[in-house]
């Protein structure tokens, strides 16, 4: 416990936070060419590249509900395990490590078998092609099989991350990416299985870094370890898990829905051209999100550890450094892409006619950009305080009340172009979000912090 306290709940704050964020952010990073280094690898097959790119772009949404469900009870469950670790209830940290780590198991299984029973459906929903759907369903075929893989990864690795391991949570994703970038060049041209190919490669990948997870947190580094007594589900355990992934997970998952909605939307008013450049959109999006949640992620344990050791001093502090780092990176990036978005645009397509497409419709979908690092900052401060209510409703507002019906209302109100309307709809929902995070959270923040300064602090907990 006083190893544990020397470095969650003594360290000054900005190192600590630059100590954990930088492995988060690189991990991120690292994710991010995960998930995007198929794309560009298949947007380049001689021929049909621009077709390949998106029918797996179509395929976007599925895996976003895999990873989604991934978030649902690591993300949920590691917040909570640093704020018993704050508390120095170590017993109940590795119950709620035991419990997640069953519940993804469950869910790997149920993923699975629907993703292989029903992909070409939920792809043709998705806004497929009969040009597209058989790189998508083909693509889909292989990835489901890898689907208690990539749970496994994301969902424990949080756990990794919780604990103040974050190089080893980044080894674990560096593993699996490096792995992937040097199969896919190999699966996709050289034994020529094109999309297939980079399907089978993103799956091996992601059982080495599976691997990797599950082996530390069975050995002997680990604080809080994987233990068969610890995984008899328990509903006190896994529901406050649960509620608090929601957030995490609606925020990833929605991506899903929004992007049969777009897809749907500009397949109508567009066609497969506004389609590909959708993928490219989401793709390019990922720059931002991505390393914003690293940003997230590293300040977790700090902020979850110090709320529950009631230190409300370094919680506070440790919010001031994640907004200001979440500013600077989400301004400069969007600076990037107003500048140079073709430059974004080329690296998953050398076609001149979606380069050209795209490279207008990028300036518009990130307009709003600059705003995120509020926006990021403030759900994930949300989550690590154990806040699941508020970290619902923030998800809940950009995603579902705002930016879903803006996809079908912006046409109506521009109908001069209503391809580019509907790229519109995103800036529009992220302004008018991110006003409302700001005023829930100055109200949440305070009373949090409120509350555990007015706590006495045990006499343990100050040793």
């Amino acid at each position: 416990m006083n190893q544990e306290k020397d470095f969650l709940g003594t360290m000054p704050v900005g190192r600590l936070l630059w100590k954990l964020a930088i492995p988060t952010v690189t991990a991120q990073v690292i994710n991010m060419l995960y998930n995007i280094v198929d794309r560009i690898y298949i947007g380049h097959i001689p021929e049909v590249g621009a077709a390949a790119l998106t029918g797996v772009g179509v395929c976007m949404p599925l895996i976003m509900i895999v990873t989604a469900f991934a978030a649902f009870a690591g993300f949920g469950g590691a917040p909570r395990a640093s704020i018993y670790m704050g508390k120095g209830d170590h017993a109940s940290a590795e119950k709620t490590l035991g419990n997640c780590f069953v519940i993804q198991c469950i869910i790997s299984v149920l993923l699975t078998a629907a993703l292989l029973l029903w992909n070409r459906d939920f792809l043709m929903a998705f806004g497929a092609s009969e040009n597209t759907i058989e790189y998508g369903v083909n693509y889909m075929n292989i990835y489901a099989i890898g689907t208690i893989f990539v749970q496994m990864t994301l969902g424990m690795n949080a756990f990794i991350t919780a604990q103040g391991f974050a190089k080893t949570g980044m080894l674990s994703v560096l593993i699996g990416a490096v792995a992937n970038i040097i199969l896919d060049p190999i699966f996709i041209f050289a034994f020529q299985m094109g999309v297939e190919g980079a399907a089978l490669a993103t799956i091996i990948s992601q059982a080495m870094s599976c691997a990797w997870v599950l082996l530390f947190l069975c050995g002997k580094k680990t604080r809080l370890k994987l233990h068969w007594k610890n995984m008899a589900l328990k509903a006190g355990i896994v529901l406050p898990c649960m509620a608090l992934g929601l957030s995490t997970f609606i925020m990833q998952g929605s991506e899903s829905v929004i992007s049969i909605c777009f897809n749907s939307s500009l397949l109508r008013y567009g066609g497969d051209i506004a389609v590909g450049a959708m993928t490219i959109l989401t793709s390019v999006m990922q720059f931002a999100m991505l390393p914003l949640q690293g940003l997230g992620q590293g300040a977790q344990p700090i902020i979850s550890y110090n709320y529950g050791a009631r230190n409300p001093d370094r919680v506070k502090a440790a919010y001031k450094l994640l907004l200001k780092a979440s500013l600077v990176y989400s301004t400069l990036l969007w600076g990037f892409v107003m500048l140079f978005p073709q430059a974004f645009a080329a690296m998953f397509t050398d076609s001149a006619p979606l380069l050209a497409f795209t490279g207008n419709a990028l300036r518009i979908y990130m307009a709003c950009l600059l705003l995120f690092g509020i926006q990021i900052a403030c759900q994930m401060t949300f989550t690590s305080l154990g806040n699941a209510k508020a970290s619902i409703l923030v998800a809940v507002m950009r995603k579902f009340i705002l930016l879903i019906p803006l996809i079908y209302v912006m046409p109506l109100i521009f109908p001069a172009d209503k391809t580019t309307a509907v790229y519109m709809a995103e800036p529009v929902a992220d302004f008018i979000a991110v006003s409302f995070t700001v005023i829930l959270f100055t109200f949440q923040f305070r009373k949090s912090l409120k509350q555990i300064s007015e706590m006495p602090a045990k006499a343990e907990d100050t040793k």
